[in-house]
Protein backbone atom coordinates (compact mmCIF):
# COMPACT_ATOMS: atom_id res chain seq x y z
CA UNK A 1 0.00 0.00 0.00
CA UNK A 2 2.94 2.41 0.79
CA UNK A 3 4.50 1.35 -2.38
CA UNK A 4 1.18 2.73 -4.28
CA UNK A 5 0.91 5.58 -2.68
CA UNK A 6 4.81 6.89 -3.25
CA UNK A 7 4.15 5.62 -6.81
CA UNK A 8 0.97 8.08 -7.14
CA UNK A 9 2.48 10.80 -5.31
CA UNK A 10 5.64 10.42 -7.62
CA UNK A 11 3.61 10.44 -11.05
CA UNK A 12 1.82 13.66 -9.59
CA UNK A 13 4.91 15.51 -8.81
CA UNK A 14 6.53 14.51 -12.17
CA UNK A 15 3.61 14.55 -14.83
CA UNK A 16 3.41 18.58 -15.05
CA UNK A 17 7.43 18.54 -16.33
CA UNK A 18 6.11 16.36 -19.37
CA UNK A 19 2.46 18.66 -19.86
CA UNK A 20 2.73 20.49 -23.21
CA UNK A 21 -0.06 22.45 -22.08
CA UNK A 22 0.88 24.47 -19.17
CA UNK A 23 -2.69 26.82 -19.48
CA UNK A 24 -4.70 23.77 -17.33
CA UNK A 25 -1.63 24.45 -14.82
CA UNK A 26 -2.21 26.59 -11.54
CA UNK A 27 0.47 29.62 -11.11
CA UNK A 28 1.59 27.79 -8.29
CA UNK A 29 2.40 24.73 -10.29
CA UNK A 30 4.03 27.12 -13.26
CA UNK A 31 6.30 28.55 -10.80
CA UNK A 32 7.17 25.56 -8.77
CA UNK A 33 8.46 23.53 -12.03
CA UNK A 34 10.61 26.95 -12.91
CA UNK A 35 14.15 25.96 -14.25
CA UNK A 36 12.52 22.42 -15.08
CA UNK A 37 10.73 22.35 -18.09
CA UNK A 38 11.94 20.55 -21.22
CA UNK A 39 13.67 23.61 -23.69
CA UNK A 40 11.48 22.36 -26.51
CA UNK A 41 8.71 23.55 -24.38
CA UNK A 42 10.34 26.75 -22.76
CA UNK A 43 8.79 29.32 -25.40
CA UNK A 44 4.83 28.09 -24.62
CA UNK A 45 6.02 27.93 -20.89
CA UNK A 46 7.54 31.77 -20.32
CA UNK A 47 4.84 32.97 -22.47
CA UNK A 48 2.23 31.00 -20.21
CA UNK A 49 3.85 32.40 -16.98
CA UNK A 50 4.18 35.99 -17.86
CA UNK A 51 0.39 36.42 -18.86
CA UNK A 52 -0.03 35.20 -15.19
CA UNK A 53 1.88 38.02 -13.73
CA UNK A 54 -0.54 40.83 -13.81
CA UNK A 55 -2.80 38.38 -11.81
CA UNK A 56 -0.43 36.81 -8.86
CA UNK A 57 -1.05 37.77 -5.41
CA UNK A 58 2.18 39.23 -3.39
CA UNK A 59 2.75 35.80 -2.39
CA UNK A 60 2.92 34.64 -5.63
CA UNK A 61 4.77 37.32 -7.04
CA UNK A 62 7.30 37.18 -4.17
CA UNK A 63 7.97 33.26 -4.98
CA UNK A 64 8.21 34.04 -8.53
CA UNK A 65 10.86 36.92 -8.50
CA UNK A 66 12.93 34.22 -6.13
CA UNK A 67 12.55 31.70 -8.57
CA UNK A 68 13.90 34.39 -11.20
CA UNK A 69 17.28 35.50 -9.46
CA UNK A 70 18.00 31.58 -9.14
CA UNK A 71 17.29 31.04 -12.89
CA UNK A 72 20.01 34.09 -13.85
CA UNK A 73 22.62 32.62 -11.29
Amino acid sequence: MRRIVIAFLFLMLTLPLFADDFSEMSTQELIEIMGYVQKKNLNRFNKELKSRVPTMNEKEKAKYKENLKKLKK
